[in-house]
């Protein structure tokens, strides 16, 4: 019984240890922020989903830090968000104050070894992500191409338009081309998925790789999908998703064009940019206790009653995934053998 009794008794200190210590950590990080502006840094131009989902997070999560600080976003657009990357990474303090909302697939900017690249995703700490960045090729209905296999037999290929080499369309023709044999034509530069969408609808290119969810919530879209201006030729789900059920998934048309099994596995490491969402991220080296706070923060808005109102009303949906759980995915994706690496760097050079 005595034993028994020391038990308890240690176990009871234990507990009061350690929730004096969770108080603690609480009130430091608390009178950090008391007072304090948070900056979410975004890698795209105004107007489209990755600065709507930051204005929509700076207005939920102040009340759910400690401290209550205020956030302001700033758009930092250049490179498929290498410039907001490089920003953060390196001019920033590492203090809390400066998130990232950057491209999904940026951490193919990374593996491709370009010089432009100053940071290494695996030091820093993601936050949390509210969706699924899925992608698909839509295509103008007056081109010549209806369907990839048009693209296969093509003697030239469509123009497609992108913001760089870590941006979704960038990454879709890679793969395409990877897979299918498909070549496509990218034309690069474009500050962002407004200008590009501008320059289909002028002209002056004929596609672009672009997410699901920002295809079917916004203008220019619906007037689109109203006169049939243009065609969806493939999305990268993995199980055709309600708003596009008549276009084949990537992996579908992988089992009819008898892709092999490397090149699955070199393209895998590619489309799994999709789980990051519109994901956010904050320096390395900021102290665990501000991460911690900023990842409970983040989660608790994305249950805000307020925000999913918002989102409802922006038709944005939701398929939120965990900073740990995409800290975990992170390093897997990064882990890959050599001969991958090497066959992704290849493709992203190209």
């Amino acid at each position: 019984m005595k034993r028994i009794s020391m038990i308890i008794v240690v176990t009871l200190a234990l507990f009061l240890c350690l929730g004096a210590r969770s108080g603690l950590v609480h009130a430091q990080v608390e009178s950090f922020y008391k007072g304090k502006q948070i900056r979410i840094i975004t890698g795209a131009t105004a107007g489209g989903f990755y600065d709507r989902w930051a204005r929509l997070l700076a207005r939920a999560m102040p009340k759910y830090i400690p401290g209550q600080p205020d956030i302001i976003v700033q758009n930092m657009p250049g490179g498929g968000s290498l410039v907001a990357m490089n920003y953060v990474s390196g001019v920033a303090k590492p203090d809390g104050l400066a998130a990232v909302m950057p491209n999904s697939n940026v951490y193919l900017e990374q593996l491709s070894g370009h010089k432009e690249v100053r940071f290494d995703l695996r030091k820093f700490y993601i936050i949390g992500s509210q969706e699924k960045n899925y992608m698909l090729l839509y295509m103008r209905a007056d081109a010549p191409y209806k369907s990839i296999g048009d693209i296969i037999k093509a003697k030239e290929p469509p123009k497609c338009g992108s913001t760089g080499i870590g941006s979704a369309g960038y990454v879709l023709d890679r793969i395409l081309d990877l897979v299918f044999g498909a070549k496509i034509n990218t034309v690069m530069g474009y500050p962002g998925g407004n200008e590009i969408d501008l320059a289909v609808e002028k002209g002056e290119i004929q596609c672009r790789g672009n997410t699901i969810l920002p295809h079917f919530g916004r203008e220019p879209f619906d007037t689109w999908h109203k006169r049939g201006f243009d065609l969806h030729l493939i999305q990268t789900a993995r199980k055709r998703d309600a708003l596009v059920p008549d276009t084949p998934t990537i992996y579908e048309l992988m089992d009819q064009y008898k892709t092999s099994e490397t090149n699955r596995r070199v393209a895998k490491v590619l489309l799994d940019g999709a789980e990051f969402g519109r994901f956010m991220l904050v320096a390395p080296g900021t102290p665990p206790d501000r991460v911690k706070a900023l990842r409970e923060a983040y989660a608790k808005s994305l249950k805000d009653p307020e925000l999913i109102s918002e989102a409802k009303k922006g038709r944005m949906d939701m398929d939120p995934s965990t900073g740990e759980e995409l800290q975990a995915l992170l390093q897997e994706i990064l882990d890959q053998p050599k001969d991958v690496i090497e066959r992704v760097k290849k493709i992203l050079s190209e």
